[in-house]
C-alpha cells in the first residue's frame, strides 16, 4: 500500500478530501474500506515482531485497521494534531482520555456547561474509580484558578457550550492549566475543525463526536481523541487493552464525510445565523443563543476564536416547558431528536432529554431553563425551517 503524505503546504479544504489516504495495488480512488477482523502475518517472526513493536503494521482491527488508520490521520491533519485514537462513540472518546491520562485519587476541573451525559460521566460514574471532579463556570476564569488542587490533572470544556453555546477563552484557560502542570482538553464537537481548531489556541488534547458533524448524515457512532503522540500513547494504551474502537466500516464512514465538512460547516453556519435572527424577532422568543449574534455574551471572543458561529442555534420561550413542547409538537419538517450535525434540521427540549438525568439544581445552575429548546439547524433551505417553527410559534 502507498501512503498518500499529508502535505503541510495543502489548504483545509484539500486536506478533508485527500489527507491520510492509502493506496492499494488495485488503484482504487475512493479509499478502501477493510472489513476484517485480523492480519497474516509473513511469518512467526514477524508477527512477534508486530506485537512487540519494534515493527509497525497491522495486527488486529481491535486497535489497528487501515480505514480507522485513514480516518485518524486525515482528522489530525485537520486539527492540527500530531496523533488520534479513534474510538466507538463520543463518549468512549472521553472516558479512553480520562482512564488514559488520570489515576485514583487524580482531579479533574470541568465546565458545568457540558452535555448532560459528560455530567454523569465526571459526577457520578468515575467517581466511583476515586476520580475527584469539579464543576465550575465555563466563562469565569476566576472559578477555574480557584478549583485547582495540587492533584489536578484536567481541565475539561465543551466550547461553544451544549445547549447554550456559551464560549470560554480556550488560551486563557491552556495557560492557567500548564501553570499548574495540567493538561486542557476541549470538546470540539460543535464547531469540527472546519471553525475551530483548538490546539492551535494552547489546548492539549481535542475530543470529538464524530457521530455528528463529522459524519454529517446521522449514519454512524464514532469518536476521537487528538494531541500530541507522547501525550496519548497511554489513550492507545487503555483502547487496546480495553477495546472501545472504532470499526472500519464507521471510519470509512467519516473519512467521507470529512470530505464535505468545510462545505456543510459553512452552510450550517449560515443557515443558523439567519434563523437566530429571525427568532430573536419573534416575541413569543424570550432569549436566543447563537455566538453570531451580537447579542451573545461572548460574541467578540467567538469572532476571534472562531471562523463561523455554527450549525446550533438555542433559544427561551415564554411558557416554560408547555410551550416548548407545544413548539416542538406542532413541527412536520423538524425531525425531533437528541442527535445533532445532522444534515436534516433537529429539534429537541434539553431538560427532558439531553440532560433529563442532571439534577434540576445542576441543569439552574447550567442555565437551562423549562421553556428551552435547542436546534441543530441543518441543509435545508432556512425559509422552510423557518415556517415550520412558525407554525408552533403561532400555536
Amino acid at each position: 500500500m502507498s501512503d498518500h503524505k499529508i502535505n503541510e503546504q495543502w489548504h483545509f479544504d484539500t486536506n478533508a478530501v485527500r489527507a491520510g489516504s492509502l493506496h492499494t495495488e488495485f488503484g482504487e480512488n475512493s479509499e478502501a474500506m477493510f472489513l476484517t477482523s485480523s492480519f497474516v502475518f509473513e511469518s512467526a517472526a514477524q508477527a512477534a515482531a508486530r506485537f512487540g513493536g519494534q515493527e509497525p503494521g497491522n495486527i488486529y482491527a481491535r486497535f489497528t485497521n487501515p480505514s480507522v488508520t485513514m480516518f485518524q490521520d486525515r482528522l489530525a491533519a485537520l486539527e492540527g494534531a500530531e496523533f488520534c485514537v479513534a474510538t466507538s462513540s463520543g463518549m468512549s472518546a472521553i472516558l479512553a482520555c480520562v482512564m488514559g491520562l488520570c489515576s485514583a485519587g487524580d482531579h479533574i476541573v470541568a465546565s458545568r456547561s457540558v452535555f448532560g451525559t459528560t455530567v454523569q460521566l465526571f459526577g457520578n460514574i468515575l467517581k466511583r474509580w476515586g476520580l475527584e471532579t469539579t464543576f465550575v463556570s465555563l466563562t469565569d476564569p476566576a472559578e477555574w484558578e480557584a478549583a485547582i488542587k495540587p492533584n489536578t490533572k484536567l481541565f475539561f470544556v465543551e466550547t461553544p457550550s451544549n445547549p447554550l453555546t456559551e464560549i470560554c477563552d480556550i488560551s486563557l484557560l491552556a495557560d492557567l492549566a500548564h501553570r499548574h502542570n495540567a493538561k486542557l482538553v476541549v470538546d470540539n464537537c460543535f464547531c469540527s475543525p472546519a471553525l475551530q481548531q483548538p490546539i492551535h489556541l494552547g489546548a492539549d488534547i481535542v475530543v470529538h463526536s464524530a457521530t455528528k458533524y463529522i459524519d454529517g448524515q446521522g449514519r454512524c457512532l464514532g469518536g476521537a481523541v487528538l494531541g500530541k503522540k507522547d501525550v496519548l500513547e497511554p489513550v492507545y494504551g487503555f483502547l487496546r487493552t480495553a477495546g472501545p474502537s472504532m470499526s472500519a466500516f464507521n471510519a470509512w464512514v467519516f473519512l467521507k464525510g470529512l470530505e464535505t465538512l468545510p462545505l456543510r460547516m459553512e452552510a450550517h453556519s449560515r443557515n443558523a445565523l439567519t434563523l437566530a435572527q429571525w427568532l430573536e424577532a419573534q416575541p413569543q422568543v424570550a432569549r436566543v443563543y447563537y455566538p453570531g449574534l451580537p447579542s451573545h455574551p461572548q460574541h467578540d471572543l467567538a469572532k476571534k476564536q472562531q471562523k463561523a458561529g455554527g450549525g446550533i442555534v438555542a433559544f427561551d420561550l415564554k411558557g416554560g416547558k408547555h410551550a416548548a413542547w407545544k413548539l416542538i409538537d406542532a413541527t412536520q419538517l423538524l425531525s425531533i431528536t437528541a442527535n445533532l450535525g445532522d444534515a436534516k434540521t433537529t429539534i429537541t427540549h434539553p431538560a427532558t432529554t439531553t440532560h433529563s438525568r442532571v439534577t434540576a439544581e445542576a441543569r439552574a445552575a447550567a442555565g437551562i431553563g423549562d421553556g428551552l429548546v435547542r436546534i441543530a439547524v441543518g441543509l435545508e433551505n432556512v425559509e422552510d425551517i423557518q415556517r415550520d417553527l412558525e407554525r408552533g410559534l403561532r400555536s
